[in-house]
């Protein structure tokens, strides 16, 4: 599933991401120069904090930017997903086989991944193992914890 430094983001993904980058080249960067140039009016740089700060969040918005670019530029968009076997892009439900309790998932590219929202990345143990399986199919996951094994109930 393509190198290593693919990032694979949904449409709404990759907007976010590049609304991001946007906000930090056209608002946060001049920002912070303005603060830069605050800062250094106020005279001795030797202890002066506030030329400290805003040097250090130069840093962090350079680095952020260098990030989103990166990622943006390796972006592999998740198309039509199909239903028949998971992949990214899917949502599934799953029953424990040990204990009979259903979860449903969405698989998507680490980036998007919101365990809380259901949203599981594709380079967790669980999407690992569900990969190219149909409804009907038991898997084994291989957790930290050891291993268990999960039905698919439905791929959406």
């Amino acid at each position: 599933m393509g190198n290593k430094n693919t990032v694979y983001l949904t449409q709404e993904g990759l907007e976010e991401l590049k609304n991001e980058l946007d906000n930090l080249i056209n608002v946060k960067r001049p920002e912070n120069i303005q603060a830069i140039k605050e800062a250094r009016s106020l005279g001795d740089l030797s202890e002066n904090a506030e030329y400290d700060a805003a040097r250090n969040e130069q840093a962090q918005i350079e680095a952020r930017i260098k990030q989103l670019e990166k990622m943006i530029e390796n972006a592999s968009i998740i198309a039509e997903v199909s239903n028949d076997k998971v992949g990214i892009g899917n949502t599934v439900c799953i029953k424990y086989v040990d204990d009979d309790e259903e979860d449903e998932y969405k698989i998507v590219g680490s980036q998007e991944a919101d365990p809380f929202a259901s949203r599981i990345s594709n380079e967790s143990p669980i999407a690992q193992a569900l990969f190219d399986h149909k409804v009907g199919d038991v898997v084994t996951v291989d957790s930290p914890n050891g291993s268990y094994e999960i039905e698919i109930i439905d791929i959406k």
